[in-house]
């Protein structure tokens, strides 16, 4: 197994210790689009540990270094991708931006917080790739400010297709993840999170997240 490989598994045993993701294959979520689903991300707990949250945001600089290079900016995706882009822009040395998912209604009507001058290269950071369809409008916003985004960064994935049709047919930016849905199931198993069972209902979801439903959970 690689470094990245094992990078990989650390951090999904890291999101299990800290609950920031928590599966529940026979009591599932609703998530704000009204999917059910058997697991529940919330990456923002990564901040309260410092540990984990130390060697997240070197794995991010590490990824960054190794697939990208340094750009001029690290662009934030609001809200959860902020304070982590904080953290790895801080350690990198360089400025900082975040994007909301609008332009403000009042104002300037800015939707790119932060100085960002035309032709700066940019690395977007994300908490957690779903649809990617929150990320798409990032991309969008940098690129419509003249910024070259390079690609982008996440913390996780639940690795479905549309996210990736969004990122890399439709904003056109290569990303990549520092922990993904198939490693976190390999390492809630291997440590008794979850049984054999659980982890086919929660492989079936995967396949179909968006006409999963509740008579999968029996």
């Amino acid at each position: 197994m690689n470094y990245i490989d094992d990078s990989a598994l650390k951090i999904a045993q890291f999101l299990l210790q800290i609950k920031a993701v928590e599966l529940k294959p026979h009591k599932p979520f609703t998530w704000a689009a009204g999917w059910k689903s058997p697991i529940y991300c919330d990456n923002r707990k990564i901040l309260s540990y410092p540990k984990v949250r130390n060697f997240v945001r070197q794995e991010f600089v590490r990824t960054i270094d190794a697939n990208f290079g340094k750009p001029d900016v690290i662009a934030g995706v609001a809200t959860g991708g902020i304070a982590i882009g904080v953290l790895i822009a801080q350690e990198m040395g360089l400025p900082f931006v975040y994007v909301r998912p609008e332009p403000k209604a009042h104002g300037r009507g800015k939707q790119i917080e932060g100085v960002l001058e035309k032709g700066q290269s940019v690395i977007v950071i994300e908490d957690l790739i779903s649809t990617g369809a929150s990320s798409s409008k990032a991309i969008k916003a940098l690129k419509d400010e003249g910024a070259i985004v390079k690609g982008m960064v996440a913390v996780f994935t639940y690795g479905f297709d549309v996210s990736k049709k969004n990122l890399m047919r439709d904003a056109q930016c290569p990303f990549y993840t520092l922990s993904n849905y198939n490693t976190l199931l390999q390492q809630a198993l291997k440590n008794n999170y979850i049984s054999e069972k659980d982890l086919e209902i929660l492989e079936n979801w995967n396949e179909d997240p968006e006409n999963w439903g509740n008579e999968n959970t029996n």
